[in-house]
This record gives C-alpha cells, sequence and structure tokens, in this order.
C-alpha cells in the first residue's frame, strides 16, 4: 500500500504536483533527518544532508525507474551525503594509536545496513500507527511511545475506558496495526 501511494506521489511530482512534492518531503522528513544524526553529524550539517537529499531527488525524479521504491531510494543517498559531509569535514578519525596504515582508512560504513533497516521500520511502523483511528492511535502511543509504561488505570483514565477492556482493544488495535504493516510489505 506504502510503495502504490509512494508511486502515485511520485508521479504527481513530475507532473509538477507541489502538494504532492511536500506530501512526499514530509512524508520521509524524519528518516531523512535521522540517517545523518546517527552518522554523528549536528543539526545544521543534518539539515544540509537533507536539503540535498531534496534537490538531487527533484533533479534525479524523472529518471528513478522504480518509483514504488522511493523509500530505499531516499535512505541510500540519504547515507551516501552523510558519508560525503562527514568526509567533507574529516569528522572521521582513525583510533588514536593506530599505526596500521590501512586501520588509518575511514569506514566508509557510518551506517549499518540493521541500523538503516531499523530506521526505515520505525518509520513505517509510525506510517502504519498514523493511519489507524484516533482511538487505537492514542492508546498504542500511550502503552508503546513512552519511556515507562503506564498503568492500565491511567491510560483508562486518559482515554475514558473501563480498565478491563484496554487489554482486549490493545489486541484489536495491534491487529490493525499488524494489516496496515502487511500492506506496506505487499
Amino acid at each position: 500500500m506504502q510503495a502504490d501511494e509512494d508511486a502515485v506521489l511520485v508521479e504527481a511530482c513530475r507532473r509538477g504536483d507541489p502538494e504532492a512534492w511536500e506530501t512526499l518531503v514530509r512524508r520521509y522528513q524524519r528518516l531523512l533527518y535521522a540517517i545523518p544524526r546517527r552518522a554523528g553529524l549536528d543539526e545544521d550539517m543534518a539539515a544540509d544532508v537533507f536539503q540535498r537529499v531534496c534537490v538531487l531527488l527533484l533533479e534525479h525524479l524523472p529518471r528513478i525507474e522504480r518509483p514504488e521504491r522511493i523509500s530505499a531510494w531516499l535512505t541510500t543517498t540519504a547515507r551516501r551525503e552523510s558519508w560525503r559531509q562527514l568526509r567533507r569535514n574529516n569528522l572521521t578519525q582513525p583510533i588514536e594509536g593506530e599505526d596500521d596504515p590501512v586501520a588509518q582508512i575511514p569506514d566508509p560504513h557510518v551506517l549499518p545496513d540493521e541500523i538503516v533497516e531499523r530506521m526505515e521500520q520505525q518509520h513505517q511502523v509510525r506510517q502504519a500507527l498514523a493511519r489507524l483511528d484516533e482511538r487505537c492511535r492514542k492508546l498504542l502511543s500511550l502503552l508503546f511511545y513512552r519511556r515507562t509504561a503506564p498503568a492500565y488505570g491511567e491510560v483508562a483514565s486518559e482515554l475514558g475506558i473501563p480498565e478491563g477492556s484496554i487489554g482486549p482493544t490493545r489486541a484489536r488495535c495491534l491487529q490493525k496495526l499488524r494489516r496496515e504493516l502487511d500492506d506496506f510489505a505487499s
């Protein structure tokens, strides 16, 4: 489902639709900032990477062969631009005391694939969560997006529902979330 929507957005962007462009950029904004931040860049440098990725997207939009995979294209481009920014600013330093010249070559793999994959998954969860009805979105946010899980009594009070219905409601909401996530995979 997400891939289909991305493909539609990319096609609309190619036709010059400014609303489609804004939607596409907003959809991936958090991911595109997170990648350079995880690579160790400060906010200003991350903003530069974000801006550069958006410019590259605009330039390459007509040539992107698989618009349904725009998420992967953006992730790869953000990662490459982060590496360039790190090299440009000499932010990759060899480990002190290393005498081996091979060990002093900066590692271009600042972000391991597992981290990028996890970030993409988190992005998909946020997108799927946004598609849920308000009640499920609020319940799941209360239960899973806080540093410490609140007591069911507190959740029930905040949602205005009986404490005994939290568990069954949570189960139904998680099923809805799973369906939304399955739509992303297909």
